[in-house]
């Protein structure tokens, strides 16, 4: 089962989320199929980036019968991104 999920980067006390499609039997920050954005949760609005997605690769896997974890379907919803 394909899932699409956040790998933890970044450095102690200041993480960065990639958006991968990874295989869900795989370790969090582990291998994963393609990387679909990046989620900055401590991006100060006017400096850094808070959101870079490939959407149409979102839709892509969504259609081939990957599944959105709890995480990331909140963070879509809470910052209105349609999928």
């Amino acid at each position: 089962m394909i899932k699409i999920r956040l790998a933890k980067m970044g450095r102690k006390h200041h993480p960065v989320f990639k958006i991968v499609a990874a295989d869900a039997r795989c370790p969090r920050d582990g291998r994963y199929i393609e990387s679909l954005g990046v989620y900055n949760p401590h991006a100060k609005e006017d400096s850094q980036i808070l959101f870079n997605l490939k959407a149409e690769s979102i839709r892509n896997w969504l259609n081939k019968g990957a599944h959105l974890t709890d995480t990331v379907n909140t963070i879509l919803k809470k910052h209105k991104i349609q999928y």
